[in-house]
């Protein structure tokens, strides 16, 4: 086999593996998100209140971390009064879970609209900032809703146990995951006012990080061997004709 078909054959090889490791990572799943039910028990000024709202909470990249969007499908809780636009506030936490805990806060601008008497309050998306400080799948739950307004604050929490919203595959800033203590960050989002952050415990042992990079250093290592081989074996063809033509 000459030099030529044989670095053909390196190159095709390469090239498969290459295919095959970006199928690979196109596959993984990176998101998942589903709408939940949350039953909200409120803490208002004028007495106990409950209300069932669907959930749905979304993550995108943005820079080192992901703006986290957590929406709202029906109104929660009520005014005895109308309120008048501008004059309520809402946030919220969202509990995370898997390799992370702990909680991140979420917030959104006031009501553009007043909002009438005794109808359910809509709250508007409200959205934050999360950084990973590991790397792992982490969950994101529905926690507490804070609503004030004309100087009262509502507490509504979730009481059935709600299931993850959402759940993202994420990787730490600087590569492979880190154990000890995780913590999440939040910050402005797009349309939000500013966001606070919370700290929790990280899961007990790192996850491996798994990416473009790992599978770039694989395949150049694969290639770095494959490349020497064949020029060891080229080398020892050579060798062996030299030593073939003086004996004759």
């Amino acid at each position: 086999m000459s030099n030529r078909t044989y670095q053909k054959r390196t190159a095709a090889l390469a090239s498969a593996a290459a295919l095959a490791g970006s199928a690979v990572l196109m596959a993984a799943p990176a998101a998942h998100a589903e709408v939940v039910d949350v039953n909200y028990q409120c803490k208002t000024p004028i007495g106990d209140k409950s209300a069932v709202s669907p959930i749905d909470i979304k993550g995108v990249e943005s820079g080192d971390g992901y703006k986290v969007t957590m929406s709202w499908q029906k109104g929660v809780s009520s005014s005895p009064v109308e309120l008048g636009k501008g004059s309520m506030n809402p946030s919220a936490t969202i509990k995370l879970g898997g390799a992370d805990s702990g909680t991140m806060t979420v917030t959104g601008p006031p009501n553009q609209e007043a909002i009438p008497a005794n109808t359910p309050i809509k709250i508007s998306d409200l959205s934050g900032t999360y950084t990973p400080k590991k790397t792992g799948k982490v969950t994101f739950t529905a926690g507490v809703l804070t609503i004030k307004a004309l100087g009262t604050t509502t507490t509504c929490t979730p009481t059935n146990s709600p299931k993850p919203s959402l759940s993202l595959d994420v990787t730490a800033a600087g590569g492979a995951g880190e154990s000890g203590s995780g913590s999440s960050q939040s910050g402005s989002g797009s349309d939000s006012g500013s966001a606070s952050s919370a700290e929790g415990s990280g899961s007990d042992a790192a996850l491996p990080q798994t990416g473009p990079e790992d599978s770039a250093i694989a395949l150049g290592t694969l290639g770095g061997t494959v490349l020497l081989a064949g020029a060891a074996g080229t080398l020892w063809l050579t060798r062996r004709n030299q030593a073939a033509r003086v004996r004759r």
